[in-house]
């Protein structure tokens, strides 16, 4: 909870100024009881309405100014506690981006998107009740058992036996509170995620007619959680009975004692009364600390998580804010490279080698699960391989400056991602601060521009959530369309073009060649790999041959049953 709550160092002065503010409240409702006592000591049992008069001006007095001290308390605690929730969110969202994906493998996204809002909610609103009246619960019953010794400590005697016994009672419930309020948190993150899961494939589940299955799935997430609730809350819940009964019987044990007192003239009435609302103040904040006890439950729960990503997600891939006068040529050797995903043992890539010079068009051919997909993502550092090295103009990647690599990479993923917006700004996407012209230009080589000039709205036409109204080819070749506004000297497409037919696709290689760039594309269509300069075939994670499509065909035994299985055998 440390590194959570060291975020709220910049904020000293809100919480010093809420602190003085919140002791001054409780410095009145100490010395209420106090008052009280003065005036049915010396005012109403005396008969001097004089002492009434003028101690019941110093108690309503005292009681406005608790009032404007707790109304301004609650300003600077919200401001405390709101910024701080502001720049833990901010600093989580920051290591997701800047973590590596190895890192980023241990989270659910779910999970991920619950750290960022459910947990720091829980944290703002635990620092605001803390500075507001979590730390006056305590200060009242100490400062409460202190004055009562000083008013009458053979009657205060029964605080001393029973508020050791309220301490441990709080103690043992705030251990096993954090424990279970823990759980919860895990299985809220489950029903999130079958949620999650469930909104993204909705069309699937509709086809497939599974709607019953997947609701039977999200119910049992649904009742887990309710019943790990409902432990945690029942746990709670014990907390304020065994303190309301402990504090009831002292009072009733002041009471009984105090009129012993009172016969034998060792009491006096204002007194006992002091005493018994001192206990009754107690009481009050004992009931406010069960509740403190459930929100700093959550609170240790939600720390811990949010904890977790600041100090996993370990921001060793910062972009630096550095702009170097590197010009990459787009030179790339793979030297004995060697890949596997996060703790697993198998190896996606071993032991690859091969030389693309600047300016070449490669095409990467094989099965499904070969490593091709892997093999890209190498290359802007998205994972780093486990042996051998990859050089960029002769140059380790791991030592380029890494927000000059990827801004000299146009990358288009496997899985077509849009975001909402018009088409211009996701075109623009790539580039920011790209005009029209440029736009257009991209547009018009990844052969979308006719297509977007259709449109109502032309580049201004809205897209859905995730390009719902686009089809799959519209999608990709405005996403090859965002990555050649770049200009990059290296470009990498995943399969991007397994939605355009024939006659676009050939049309966009042609368009590609205005573009002095390397280019890596993976491709399930020899057709395309055919007019590349080179093809690589890999196969389970090595290479097994490269080469121009006729050296292939005359030496490879497994691109001729490729060629055979898409052309025939008479091909």
């Amino acid at each position: 909870m440390r590194t959570v709550f060291s975020y709220l160092k910049p904020y000293r002065l809100a919480v010093y100024v809420a602190l003085f503010l919140m002791l001054v409240e409780l410095a009145v409702e100490l010395t209420a009881p106090l008052i009280l006592a003065r005036i049915i000591d010396d005012g109403v049992v005396a008969g001097d309405l004089n002492v009434v008069i003028f101690w019941g001006i110093i108690l309503m007095a005292s009681s406005l100014v608790a009032f404007l001290a707790g109304i301004v308390n609650s300003f600077y605690a919200a401001h405390a506690g709101q910024s701080t929730g502001l720049d833990l969110r901010g600093a989580m969202f920051r290591r997701i981006q800047l973590s590596s994906f190895a890192k980023l493998e241990d989270f659910a996204t779910s999970s991920l998107i619950m750290r960022l809002t459910n947990d720091v909610t829980q944290i703002q609103n635990t620092v605001f009740m803390g500075l507001r009246i979590m730390m006056r619960a305590p200060l009242l019953i100490i400062g409460g058992v202190v004055l009562s010794f000083f008013i009458n400590a053979r009657l205060a005697l029964v605080f001393a036996v029973v508020i050791p016994l309220l301490v441990l009672t709080i103690t043992i419930l705030m251990k096993k509170g954090a424990l279970s309020f823990g759980w919860v948190q895990r299985r809220l993150d489950q029903v999130n995620h079958v949620t999650r899961e469930n909104l993204m494939a909705m069309k699937l589940v509709k086809a497939f007619v599974r709607r019953g299955h997947e609701a039977k799935r999200f119910v049992t997430n649904n009742t887990q959680l309710k019943d790990q609730t409902v432990k945690a809350l029942r746990l709670m819940e014990i907390t304020q009975p065994v303190l309301l009964l402990l504090m009831n019987g002292s009072i009733v044990a002041v009471l009984w004692f105090g009129s012993f007192q009172l016969n034998t003239g060792n009491a006096q009435v204002g007194e006992i009364v002091a005493i018994v609302n001192y206990a009754t103040r107690i009481m009050g904040a004992l009931t406010v600390l069960s509740m403190i006890i459930m929100f700093l439950s959550r609170a240790k729960a939600s720390a811990e998580r949010i904890e977790e990503v600041l100090t996993t997600c370990d921001a060793d891939e910062m972009v630096t804010d550095a702009n170097p006068e590197t010009y990459l040529r787009g030179n790339i050797k793979f030297d004995h490279v060697s890949f596997s995903y996060g703790k697993t043992e198998q190896e996606v890539l071993r032991k690859v080698s091969f030389n693309i010079s600047s300016g070449q068009t490669i095409a990467i051919l094989g099965a499904t699960g070969s490593g091709k997909s892997s093999l890209l993502q190498l290359l802007p550092r998205l994972y780093t391989p486990q042996e051998g090295m990859i050089r960029i103009d002769d140059v380790d990647i791991q030592e380029l400056d890494l927000k000059v690599l990827r801004e000299s990479i146009g990358y288009v993923s496997q899985q077509t991602m849009l975001f909402s917006g018009t088409i211009r700004e996701n075109i623009s996407w790539g580039k920011p601060e790209a005009n029209l012209n440029e736009i257009v230009r991209a547009a018009d080589a990844a052969q979308i521009h006719e297509t977007i000039q259709k449109l109502p709205d032309g580049y201004e036409t809205r897209i859905g959530q995730r390009g719902v109204n686009l089809s799959g080819g519209q999608k990709q070749r405005i996403a090859i369309a965002r990555a050649l506004i770049r200009e990059p000297q290296i470009l990498l497409l995943d399969d991007s073009t397994s939605a355009l037919d024939n006659r676009t696709e050939a049309a966009f290689l042609r368009a590609l060649e205005q573009y002095p760039c390397t280019t890596i594309l993976i491709t399930q269509k020899l057709s395309t790999a055919a007019s590349t300069d080179r093809i690589l075939l890999l196969e389970h994670g090595e290479l097994l041959a490269e080469g121009s499509h006729e050296e292939l065909l005359s030496n490879s035994t497994f691109y001729q049953e490729l060629y055979s299985s898409q052309y025939g055998k008479e091909a």
